[in-house]
This record gives C-alpha cells, sequence and structure tokens, in this order.
C-alpha cells in the first residue's frame, strides 16, 4: 500500500500540464512587449522624455504577471470554490470605489481605475474574472440550478451588477465583454433553451435603448456608421485606425516603421495597438497573431474538456470565454466593425492591471491541466 501511495504522489510530481499551453501565452505576452515598445516610443518621448517609458512599465507587468501565473497555477484549483462570492463583493465594492473623489481616477470623460499613488488600478478587470470564479462555483455547488430561469437568478444578478457598475463608468465595451461571458457561462453550464432565451431576448431589446440613452452613444454609432462625417472628432479615431489597417497591406511597412504611432492613433499602445502591428506586419501578420490566439483559446478549451469535474469545466470555459470574447471585440472595433470604445487587446495591449490578471488566469488554466495530467498518470499507475 505504501509503495502504490508513494508511486501515485511520484507520478503526480511529475505532471508537467499542457505546456503548449503555457508557451502560448508566454510568446504572447512576450510579444505585446515588443509592440508596446514600437507603438508608444515616440508618444513616450515626447510625452516623458523617456522613449522606453511605456516598455518599462509593461516588463514590470509581464514579469509581475509572470510570477503570479506560476504561483497560482500550483495551487490545487478546486479551493478557488470558496473565493468566488467573496471575490465577486470585493469586485462590486473597487468597482464602486472607483466613483468616489479623489480615489478614482478620470481620463478622457471615462472614470475607470482607482488611483493608489504612483499605481493605478483598473477594477473592471478583476471583475471578469471575479464574475467567472463565482459563477463557476454557484453552479457546481448544485447543478440543477442551471435548470430554471429561478436557478439562474444569482448569476444574472450578479453578472447585471457588474455590468451596471462598468457602465457608469463608462465603458460600454468591458460592459459587452463581461455581459458575454456571463451569458456563455450560462450556455456552457447546460441551461435549457427556454432558460436561454428568457434571458437574452429583453438583453437584445435592451441594447438600443441602452445605446439611445446617452448623447455620447449616439455620437459614436454615428461615427461608426460615417466616420467620415466627423472626421476631426467622433469618427477620427477609426479613421486613423483604418489608415493604418490599410498602410499595413500584405507584407506590412516593417517593425517599428509603423506613421499612425507618430500621434495621428489615438491609444496606439492600449486599445487601438492591433492597428499598428497590422500597418508594421500587414495581414500576415495579423493573420500569425489571431493564429496564436485561437490556438491558447484552443489548448484552453481542450484543458477544460478534460477536467474531470464540473467545477474545474466552468472554471477554465469562462476564463478561456474571457479572453476570447475580449480578444474579438477588440479586433471588431479596430477594424471598424463595432462602434469604437476602450478595450485592450489581451496580452498585447499596454496596460499591468490587465496583463497581470489575464496572465493569472491563464496560471489558473494550466493547473487544472496540470491537475488533469496528474490524474491521468494516476488512473495509469494502477
Amino acid at each position: 500500500m505504501k509503495r502504490a501511495k508513494s508511486n501515485k504522489d511520484s507520478e503526480k510530481g511529475k505532471s508537467r500540464g499542457d505546456l503548449l499551453f503555457l508557451a502560448g501565452v508566454v510568446v504572447l505576452a512576450a510579444y505585446g512587449l515588443v509592440c508596446v515598445y514600437s507603438a508608444s516610443c515616440y508618444n513616450a518621448q515626447v510625452q516623458y522624455g523617456d522613449a522606453f517609458y511605456f516598455l518599462k512599465k509593461q516588463a514590470i507587468g509581464f514579469v509581475l504577471g509572470l510570477a503570479a501565473m506560476i504561483g497560482i497555477s500550483f495551487l490545487p484549483y478546486e479551493r478557488m470554490k470558496k473565493v468566488g462570492l467573496p471575490a465577486l463583493v470585493v469586485s462590486l465594492i473597487l468597482l464602486a470605489i472607483v466613483f468616489i473623489p479623489g480615489v478614482g481616477k478620470s481620463n478622457y470623460g471615462a472614470t475607470r481605475w482607482i488611483g493608489l499613488g504612483p499605481i493605478t488600478i483598473q477594477p473592471s478587470e478583476l471583475a471578469k474574472y471575479a464574475l467567472v470564479l463565482f459563477t463557476a462555483g454557484y453552479f457546481a455547488k448544485d447543478p440543477a440550478r442551471m435548470r430554471s430561469l429561478k436557478g439562474v437568478l444569482p448569476v444574472l444578478g450578479a453578472g447585471l451588477s457588474i455590468c451596471i457598475l462598468i457602465m457608469l463608468e463608462p465603458n460600454m465595451s468591458v460592459t459587452m465583454c463581461v455581459g458575454a461571458v456571463m451569458l456563455g457561462m450560462i450556455f456552457l453550464s447546460g441551461a435549457s433553451p427556454a432558460t436561454i432565451a428568457a434571458i437574452c431576448v429583453p438583453v437584445l431589446f435592451a441594447i438600443p435603448v441602452l445605446i439611445a440613452a446617452e448623447p455620447y452613444r449616439l455620437q459614436r454609432l454615428s461615427a461608426f456608421v460615417d466616420p467620415w462625417a466627423s472626421p476631426k472628432e467622433e469618427g477620427y479615431q477609426l479613421i486613423q485606425s483604418l489608415y493604418a489597417l490599410g498602410n499595413g497591406k500584405f507584407f506590412g511597412t516593417g517593425l517599428f516603421r509603423s506613421r499612425q504611432k507618430y500621434r495621428f492613433l489615438p491609444f496606439s499602445e492600449s486599445d487601438f495597438i492591433l492597428s499598428v502591428i497590422a500597418e508594421e506586419t500587414g495581414f500576415l501578420g495579423v493573420l500569425a497573431l489571431f493564429a496564436l490566439i485561437a490556438f491558447v483559446v484552443w489548448r484552453g478549451f481542450k484543458i477544460a474538456r478534460e477536467c474531470g469535474n464540473f467545477y474545474g469545466y466552468m472554471l477554465v470555459s469562462g476564463i478561456m470565454l474571457a479572453f476570447a470574447v475580449q480578444s474579438a471585440l477588440n479586433a471588431l472595433v479596430v477594424s471598424g466593425c463595432i462602434p469604437p470604445t476602450g478595450l485592450p487587446l489581451p496580452l498585447i495591449s499596454a496596460g499591468n492591471t490587465s496583463l497581470i490578471v489575464t496572465m493569472a488566469g491563464m496560471g489558473i488554466v494550466y493547473g487544472v491541466s496540470r491537475h488533469n495530467d496528474a490524474q491521468k498518470n494516476i488512473r495509469c499507475s494502477t
């Protein structure tokens, strides 16, 4: 018995997890460092007198994110069931703190950050994954809950609470991302078609009402329909993004040779970094980038499918949904397929909160893959 137990322990210790998934995440984040420097070097030199200003900040986020990803991958993921509700409550509190004068930091008419001296935190990035933790734990505790609309109401309440607070910042794109993750997790949980329809129909009716409720949303919608109608105002950013995409053509202008980053394209190092990537690497470069993103997403859902319990499946699926939805929305924004709003490209855009939180989430996924391998090794040894 002792020998069998030691064999199981040794086999478990040898589990390496999905190294291809891990490598894909690290390569994306490392490539993001190069892209952030290329997109920001001119602005950084003009604004801060240091061409490496944004690169240095991103490098700190990369190191901290890598440490968080590796560290969290060694934690037994099933213990995270207990932190779902506390994480949700903390994220709601942080989202509310944003609106306290002197604490919340505003930029370009939006209040989305909490200022802690030289450090800023964007609570909406934390809220996405807090919702995933809560939803996975809630459904795993009693899978029968997903069979009725009443059982799904706590998840809807949590998701809508986060969406309302983010919408008030305002940040419509992150609101859409959180809403899509919530609906996706409800669907993946096995909810009935009637329950999904009862949720989706009111949401579809609410979207035009929400757009019409705020003048700035109508202006952005108008700019999306015809950006050249206001080329120096609402349509300016999208036009500059389209110029970058067009200038890149098939092969690109070459790395570090973007023209739009010379203060033509706003937020070139963050929300619209994909435009600079497209200009410098062309269609082929963007295709390669999203092929790698798709590979990471595929490996992530493969890990979810192979997980032996419902909680792990829901947890990994939710994290990968958040990553996939945000990546897709960012691409749609910079290409003019949906109205332009602020949303970073995960693992690539400048922003330490997004980078660290996303890499920590990927660490959870990698930890589940290590657990999957350990279980396979144990079964093989018995």
